[in-house]
């Protein structure tokens, strides 16, 4: 099995051909509060995010990959790494599964194991952090489920359109990282 593949679904990177796909994602307005979005995105700067999307994680500072069905090669959503910092090593990480049909399936969660191994693995990451809506249950419960814990709560950071709601911030540390360096003389 291939380092970004899990048993129900596959990480891929962005091809040409994505482009209808992420216009229609990204320009979904009942999503746009999960994004901290506020304007369409056009197809012209789309496909130029596309052009660009070759380049190396250590030069944009980010990674989107999209999660693809194994049964029907069928994309379902996105899962971005972001704020890559390869001297501190750590990243952010967002998870999308665009369908709302295709939600609690599980697939969340495997593209979150995936990502989460290869940053640990392959880019030897120290950690991964992820900032959640307080009232966002089902991200929460897909976080620390695996294993990312509360890291601290940002006051009335987000306004829903009403309110301000408050933010959890949640970290996940590499623990093969994190034993092997704190270990006395390595």
């Amino acid at each position: 099995m291939n380092i970004l593949e899990n048993k129900n679904i596959s990480l891929r990177a962005l091809e040409p051909e994505d482009l209808k796909v992420l216009y229609l994602w990204e320009n979904d307005t009942s999503i746009w509060r999960l994004s901290n979005t506020l304007v369409p995105f056009s197809k012209f700067l789309l496909k130029q995010y596309l052009e660009n999307a070759h380049k190396d994680i250590f030069e944009l500072k980010q990674l989107r990959l999209i999660i693809q069905l194994n049964a029907d090669t069928r994309s379902i959503g996105t899962i971005d790494l972001f704020d890559f910092d390869p001297f501190h090593r750590r990243a952010g990480i967002g998870i999308l599964i665009a369908d709302p049909s295709e939600r609690r399936k599980g697939y969340a969660r495997e593209a979150l194991e995936t990502l989460m191994d290869y940053c640990f693995r392959v880019l030897r990451l120290h950690q991964l952090y992820c900032n959640i809506a307080c009232g966002n249950s089902d991200s929460m419960k897909l976080f620390t489920s695996a294993g990312f814990t509360v890291a601290g709560e940002k006051k009335e950071w987000l306004f829903n359109g009403k309110d301000f709601e408050n933010e959890w911030m949640l970290q996940r540390i590499n623990p093969a990282i994190h034993t092997a360096e704190s270990q006395p003389g390595s």
